[in-house]
C-alpha cells in the first residue's frame, strides 16, 4: 500500500486584504501620531529659522534658509535671569542632579524590592503598603514638611538636598517594579543559593543582579525622565546656583525684557528635552521587556 505524499501548494502566496478593523486601527494610530508630532515639527522648523522669516507668520512652512544661530545662542548666550550664559549652566546642573539621583534611588529601591520579594521579614507587608501609599500622595502636600526637614539637616538649596528629594519620591514606584520583577524570577534559583550557603548580599550580587538588566533600564528611564523634566522640586529645593535646565528654560521663555526670540526659545526647549529622548530611544526595547516582566506578579 503506497503512502500518500503530501505536497505543499505552489505559486505566489495570495495577498491578504486589510480588514476594516485593521484599517480603522491604523487610521487612529496615524491621526494620534500626527497629533503628537505636529508640535515637535513646529519646534524644529522654528528653531532653524531667523526672526525675519518667523515674522512672516507661517509656522508650518519649512525654513527657507536654515540657520543654527538660535541653537548656539540658546546654549551659550541666552539670558536665564541676571546672567546671559545660556542654558548650558542648567544642563550641567541637571547632570549633577540626575546622575546621583538615578544611582541612589535605583540602588536603594533594588535592595528594597529584592528584600520584599525574597526575604520576608516581620512587618514587610506593612512596609510595602506604606511605600505604595507614598506613590499616591500629591507632591504639593509634602513640600512644606520637606523644606523644614532639609533646613534642619542644613542641606536646603544644595545638591544633596535636591538629590534626596528625588530619591524619596522615586522610591515607591521603583520598589514596586523591582519587587515584582524579582518575584517573577524562578524561585528555585534563590532556594538553591540558600542551600549552598549564600547569604543576602551574595545572592543579590551574584544571582539576582546579572538577571535584572531590563528592570534596571526601566528604573533608569523612569528616573531620568522624572528628574530631568522636573520643574517644581528644582525651583524650590535646588537653590539659585543649582537651578536645573527646566528652571532656566522657564526663565528664557518667560523673559519680559527685549524682543521675543521664538527661534531661541524653541531651540532651548529642544535642548532641554534631548537627553530623555536619547535615553529612551537607545534603551527602548529593554524598557518594554522590563515593564512587562515587572508587572506580571503582585
Amino acid at each position: 500500500m503506497s503512502a500518500v505524499q503530501s505536497t505543499e501548494p505552489s505559486g505566489p502566496r495570495p495577498k491578504r486584504r486589510l480588514a476594516p478593523s485593521r484599517i480603522i486601527l491604523y487610521s487612529i494610530l496615524f491621526v494620534a501620531a500626527v497629533y503628537y508630532l505636529i508640535p515637535l515639527y513646529v519646534m524644529v522648523v522654528t528653531s532653524l529659522k531667523g526672526m525675519p522669516e518667523i515674522r512672516m507668520g507661517n509656522i508650518f512652512a519649512p525654513p527657507v534658509e536654515i540657520t543654527f544661530e538660535p541653537w548656539v545662542k540658546a546654549w551659550s548666550q541666552a539670558c536665564t535671569g541676571l546672567y546671559c550664559e545660556g542654558i548650558r549652566v542648567g544642563f550641567w546642573n541637571s547632570v549633577k542632579i540626575t546622575v546621583p539621583g538615578i544611582i541612589v534611588s535605583i540602588a536603594v529601591a533594588s535592595v528594597n524590592g529584592y528584600a520584599l520579594a525574597n526575604w520576608r521579614f516581620k512587618g514587610s507587608e506593612f512596609f510595602f503598603t506604606v511605600l505604595l501609599f507614598g506613590a499616591f500622595i500629591p507632591y504639593q502636600v509634602l513640600l512644606y514638611p520637606l523644606v523644614i526637614i532639609l533646613r534642619e539637616l542644613h542641606i536646603f538649596s544644595t545638591l544633596p538636598g535636591i538629590v534626596m528629594v528625588h530619591t524619596i519620591f522615586g522610591m515607591p514606584i521603583l520598589t514596586l517594579l523591582f519587587r515584582n520583577y524579582f518575584a517573577s524570577l524562578p524561585e528555585e534559583l534563590f532556594k538553591a543559593a540558600r542551600v549552598d550557603g549564600a547569604g543576602f548580599w551574595q545572592i543579590f550580587f551574584r544571582i539576582m543582579l546579572p538577571m535584572s538588566l531590563p528592570i534596571f533600564v526601566v528604573g533608569m528611564i523612569i528616573q531620568t525622565t522624572g528628574i530631568w523634566n522636573d520643574f517644581l522640586f528644582g525651583v524650590i529645593f535646588a537653590g539659585q546656583q543649582n537651578y536645573p535646565m527646566t528652571v532656566q528654560l522657564n526663565n528664557i521663555v518667560n523673559a519680559v525684557q527685549g524682543v521675543k526670540e521664538y527661534n531661541v526659545n524653541m531651540a532651548a526647549t529642544l535642548l532641554t528635552g534631548l537627553v530623555p529622548l536619547i535615553v529612551y530611544f537607545i534603551s527602548g526595547p529593554l524598557f518594554v521587556r522590563g515593564i512587562a516582566a515587572g508587572a506580571v506578579k503582585g
